[in-house]
């Protein structure tokens, strides 16, 4: 009799157990980033009557008799599926597409988070505004002038400056990519006689950057070549060459001296002023200086610059500071990102140089790799560095610590922690967080379910109660 109430007693507890999980699902629903528990019961140790017995000469086996001893749970699972997306518009905002967790850091010690709802503190730190716990990833570094990323390092705190200067970058490189119009007729009422030569002129400017981050006027010309020989004849070897004069602040008083030579590592002397040659198909064939060098007639045909800096301080003995950038005229019969000449009208609609001002960090934007790229004032974007993201051999061994929080435990294994998209890691969604996966419609079902466990496992103990009642009421 006592075991009904003993077996009632433990369903009653347990039931409760259930109805405080379900409760807790159903204050997450509207949680970011909260995964659901489920509860799992099992029955507990049996009481024997008698044993099984195997079957005999003369009899067959008989089975054992055994009386259950009520139930307990079996364990409290975390649901680990994949929550729905809201989008919020806000930069910092993060959800994960997949598996995988944000790293946060409290000094030393790592938690892990579904709920990306970040933000920037005072010194530009990525963190959770909620408790301060630092986002971690890795940070951008500077090596050979360009900005890399080396997710090998351990993690650290993630710092976007907004504000924050981006140096002045001197031109180094123009390229070119223009039509020069075939077409291109001579020097209106002009006749020429045996040995002169007759020219039409296409002319573009473009803005260049010292040092300083101070504007410069880069003027090339080009100036088609064609005319007679000597004793009258056409001057056929003339027909596909241009003459180009490069200079740099055509208009300013005080003359920047600009100097064009070959590409080859010498600095460039002996005038501004360089031949390009065409194929009768219309592409580059070479580049001839003043010298009469020709360029080696394969890949990249190149020419260097260089020019006064006014606004620099002297070098020692009063020289001027030269600066210089290399002049990109395409490659040999080339036609994409190069100069060509066809009887179309002339054009520069691709021209591009690497030199720019300062400017300052204005926004940031963070892709599906959970890279940050800084947008700066002066038109130019630099990587600032990349989110982390962790994964684990058994997620649902991770503990809840509150906050939105996990933390590992015995039986989670070891974070694996590195960039997006690897090792079964999710991808990042900039602009979006997601939602508890609490499903409304379960919980209540399952709400249902407790509930009625609870009534009858009270009834249980009720009846038995009235059993024991009938035995005391016996002797009257």
């Amino acid at each position: 009799m006592m075991r009904s109430l003993f077996s009632g007693v433990s369903g009653l507890q347990n039931h409760q157990t259930r109805m405080d999980v379900v409760g807790n699902n159903i204050s997450n629903v509207n949680t970011t980033g909260f995964k659901k528990n489920r509860v799992n019961f099992q029955d507990m140790i049996y009481q024997q009557l008698s044993g099984a017995a195997k079957p005999t000469d003369d009899l067959g086996g008989v089975n054992p008799k055994e009386v259950g001893l009520g139930m307990s749970i079996a364990s409290i699972d975390t649901i680990h599926t994949q929550g729905s997306l809201q989008t919020t518009g806000v930069g910092t905002d993060l959800a994960i597409q997949g598996n995988g967790f944000f790293v946060l850091k409290q000094g030393e010690k790592s938690y892990f988070t579904r709920a990306g709802a970040f933000s920037l503190d005072s010194e530009g730190l990525m963190v959770n505004p909620a408790n301060g716990m630092r986002v971690q990833g890795w940070m951008a570094r500077t090596m050979g002038g360009e900005q890399v990323l080396d997710v090998s390092r351990d993690t650290e705190d993630l710092v976007i400056p907004v504000g924050g200067k981006d140096a002045a970058r001197a031109t180094t490189q123009v390229n070119f990519a223009c039509n020069l119009d075939k077409r291109t007729p001579t020097i209106p009422n002009f006749d020429p006689t045996p040995g002169d030569i007759a020219r039409g002129t296409w002319g573009t400017e473009m803005e260049i950057f010292d040092s300083f981050g101070i504007e410069h006027i880069l003027r090339v010309e080009f100036t088609r070549n064609w005319g007679t020989n000597a004793d009258g004849q056409p001057a056929l070897e003339l027909n596909n060459r241009w003459t180009a004069t490069v200079t740099v602040d055509p208009e300013n008083e005080a003359p920047t001296n600009t100097e064009v030579g070959m590409a080859g590592g010498a600095p460039p002397a002996g005038g501004n002023i360089f031949t390009v040659i065409f194929n009768n198909n219309g592409t580059l064939q070479a580049v001839e200086d003043l010298n009469g060098a020709l360029s080696n007639g394969e890949g990249s045909v190149i020419m260097n610059v260089a020019f006064d800096v006014q606004s620099a301080a002297p070098q020692e003995g009063g020289i001027p500071v030269r600066q210089q950038f290399t002049l990109n005229l395409g490659t040999v019969n080339g036609l994409v990102n190069s100069i060509t000449q066809y009887a179309e009208q002339s054009s520069t609609k691709a021209i591009i140089q690497d030199g720019y001002t300062m400017g300052y960090l204005d926004n940031f934007k963070i892709d599906n790799s959970g890279v940050i790229t800084g947008v700066y004032s002066n038109g130019t974007t630099r990587t600032l560095g990349q989110v982390a993201l962790a994964s684990f051999s058994n997620q649902g061994g991770l503990e809840k610590g509150g906050d939105n929080i996990f933390v590992r435990s015995n039986n989670s294994g070891y974070a694996n922690v590195g960039p997006s998209g690897i090792a079964g890691k999710g991808k990042i969604i900039a602009g979006t967080l997601e939602m508890s996966n609490v499903d409304l419609s379960e919980q209540f079902v399952d709400m249902i379910v407790t509930q009625r466990g609870f009534q009858a496992n009270s009834r249980t103990i009720q009846t038995a109660d009235q059993l024991l009642q009938e035995i005391l009421s016996l002797k009257r």
